[in-house]
């Protein structure tokens, strides 16, 4: 199951999700309590996708994100306090406080940018493999979006324009069974998205997206192909957020819009991709409970430094609302 990951490598990956589930729990009190104020789509139980594919990818290379990025942007190694900092809107965040949950960058480690408008960003990352691809650049980009993007034309157009330059462009769709409240069945002929690279001759794969292994297993596959003028890739991650569409519950003026099934969630709660990977560091000793222990309670220190941080942080001046505006 882990054939080419070592025990170094495998307390890396666990660490890296555990992080980001911990960073977006520690969002929910301070959304109830109105203390964060943007909208924050959390990526609860989708850890593994960000983190796997991130891990197949150089500091060199770029990614674009979408509304539910928090997980892309750690992943990628961006900076936790300023991420943070972001989502409480305050002047050291990553995008100086004007972007919020949905608008995260930081060049310096190639994340390059997300943005709440479904399938926003396809578009952007086709522009960087393009520019990758005329500068002959040892590059790959990778394209995270959601199921409803699948039903924006953007997508196809970028498709059959990858294929034809031969982009090294990775397609991630993170395909968690909901657009925003609507049901994949009930907005879909077919459920398997993974399908509609197809027609453009396009290398395409359906992955189990809670699957660490696999994950990580496909992602170095797919960054090979393209770094060897092979791509462009698509691939297809099954998962689940554990939380409502925005914010811990979907609450909406005091009303509760989160419809799934409470059967379903709690099916998918025994497949959370953090506890899976958990158990098995401790069923193959790859760790230590007292190690684990440890490893936990330092990520959790430092998220509550991160919140610090940010609590700390001034807002932007009001004398700066127009700087960095372009005509």
């Amino acid at each position: 199951m882990s054939k080419n990951l070592s025990k170094d490598k495998l307390a890396r990956l666990y660490r890296q999700m555990l992080r980001i589930r911990l960073c977006e729990e520690s969002f929910i009190e301070p959304i109830l309590q109105s203390v964060i104020k943007c909208p924050v789509h959390l990526c609860t139980g989708q850890e593994a996708v960000a983190v796997g594919v991130c891990s197949a990818l150089q500091k060199e290379d770029f990614i674009f994100g979408n509304h539910r990025s928090h997980g892309h942007y750690l992943a990628k190694g961006g900076n936790l306090n300023r991420m943070v900092a972001e989502v409480y809107c305050r002047s050291t965040g990553c995008a100086k406080g004007r972007g919020g949950s949905m608008h995260l960058r930081d060049v310096s480690v190639g994340m390059l940018g997300s943005a709440p408008i479904v399938a926003g960003t396809i578009s952007l990352a086709l522009g960087a493999a393009l520019a990758i691809k005329i500068k002959r650049e040892n590059k790959v980009v990778v394209s995270f979006f959601g199921d409803g993007a699948a039903g924006e034309g953007v997508l196809y157009e970028a498709l059959n324009f990858a294929a034809l330059k031969k982009l090294p462009i990775i397609f991630v769709c993170e395909n968690n069974l909901y657009s925003t409240h609507m049901p994949i069945k009930d907005c879909r002929v077919s459920e398997n998205i993974f399908e509609i690279a197809k027609p453009f001759s396009i290398k395409t794969w359906q992955v189990d997206g809670n699957n660490i292994f696999k994950v990580t297993e496909k992602a170095k596959n797919a960054v090979s192909l393209c770094r060897k003028g092979e791509g462009p890739v698509f691939l297809e991650f099954l998962t689940y957020r554990l939380h409502g569409h925005v914010g811990p519950d979907d609450n909406v003026q005091g009303m509760h819009t989160d419809i799934r099934p409470p059967e379903e969630i709690k099916c998918w709660l025994k497949k959370d991709p953090v506890l899976q990977l958990k158990n098995y560091l401790l069923n193959k000793k790859v760790i230590s409970k007292p190690k684990l222990k440890v490893l936990e309670m330092g990520v959790d220190r430092e998220i509550k430094r991160a919140h610090k941080f940010a609590l700390a942080s001034s807002f932007p001046e009001k004398s700066e609302l127009n700087k960095y505006l372009y005509d």
